[in-house]
């Protein structure tokens, strides 16, 4: 899943070999005092290390509590540009990481679990991304920000789901368009745009999941509940949707809107954030299709934990590493999709 390597890390004064057991299993595992109080130890190291921890609203409510920030990939890009933290401790899956150590190349950048992968991630290999490119030459290039950082190497703009729609909009209607990887997110842009963008065959593993018919019962179940769908989400979840948007968009509509019931098809994470914005309000996850859970999950998200985050900030190690020339292709597309969003006023 990771790749494992020699490396070293300054803690105490002294330098440490990173233990071979954390190489093999990706994370720190090392026991952890039932006297700790392990949130307050987080902040006060927080404190001690200039350290700002960033976690995405997909992540379990125990993370998101103890976070300096909480976004989408938009604002977590974003927040990682300006910060004047030394370390930034990402609470989300590695293609955030990457993209923190890219925009940050002289900080350093943790992840609590080496494993928190990302299944869009995965679907794009970047060396079959970068001949799927060649195959179809002349096209401007745009990566969704759930890739890595190989593929945004190759890519000339990256986007995220609150900011694809404005960007794919703002450049002129004859270009022709690669959008990769999440085929879902493309075909949904397509039809708002009336482009006819090449699209690469990825999908999202929590988005892909969600049922319809059980949607559909819910809402008969809570005929006044309004249904809200991320745009990862196939065609047949969106065209039912009340609000079709980004996670940061979700959440927003959900606090604004007069409707006191919200179905929600995204990663069940975001409703920590719903119901703490709107105490008063319902917010009903939608459940997969073939499971009898009542919620969808992004596995990879629920591999950060508060112990892993403990041990992190403790040792400083796992570190993000981005090879010096591909963040350096990287970056371009990253900086491209900053200006543009700035621009745009998103």
């Amino acid at each position: 899943m990771f790749e494992k390597h020699h490396c070293v890390f300054s803690h105490y004064n002294y330098i440490h070999m990173v233990d071979k057991k954390w190489l093999e299993l990706g994370f720190i595992d090392e026991p952890i005092s039932e006297k700790t109080d392990i949130k307050a130890e987080i902040r006060r190291m927080c404190k001690e290390k200039n350290a700002l921890i960033m976690a995405h609203y997909y992540t379990e409510s125990v993370i998101q509590e103890v976070a300096d920030f909480i976004g989408d990939s938009l604002a977590l890009a974003q927040k990682a540009a300006t910060t004047d933290a030394d370390i930034i401790v990402m609470c989300g899956v590695h293609f955030m990481g990457e993209t923190n150590k890219i925009l940050c190349p002289e900080k350093t950048v943790l992840i609590p679990d080496l494993n928190a992968s990302c299944s869009l991630a995965e679907s794009c290999p970047a060396e079959d991304f970068e001949q799927f490119v060649k195959a179809h030459p002349g096209h401007t290039v745009i990566s969704y920000v759930n890739t890595s950082a190989g593929t945004k190497a190759v890519s000339d703009i990256v986007v995220t789901s609150s900011n694809a729609k404005q960007i794919v909009e703002a450049l002129p209607k004859d270009t022709p368009i690669i959008f990769g990887p999440d085929r879902n997110l493309g075909n949904y842009i397509n039809g708002l745009t009336g482009r006819q963008m090449v699209l690469w065959d990825g999908a999202c593993h929590v988005h892909e999941k969600f049922s319809v018919e059980k949607i559909l019962q819910l809402k008969r179940e809570h005929p006044g509940a309004k249904i809200l769908a991320h745009p990862e989400c196939k065609g047949p979840v969106i065209n039912i949707a009340d609000k079709v948007g980004s996670t940061a968009a979700l959440l927003k509509y959900s606090i604004a809107d007069d409707a006191q019931e919200f179905i929600v098809a995204t990663e069940s994470g975001i409703l920590t954030e719903m119901q703490k914005s709107a105490p008063q309000k319902t917010f009903i996850p939608a459940p997969p299709d073939d499971s009898t859970c009542a919620c969808n999950e992004c596995n990879f998200m629920k591999l950060i934990t508060l112990n892993k985050l403990y041990n992190c900030l403790k040792y400083e190690w796992p570190t993000i590493e981005v090879q010096p020339e591909v963040a350096q292709k990287a970056i371009r597309p990253i900086h491209k999709m900053l200006e543009m969003s700035k621009r745009l006023g998103l």
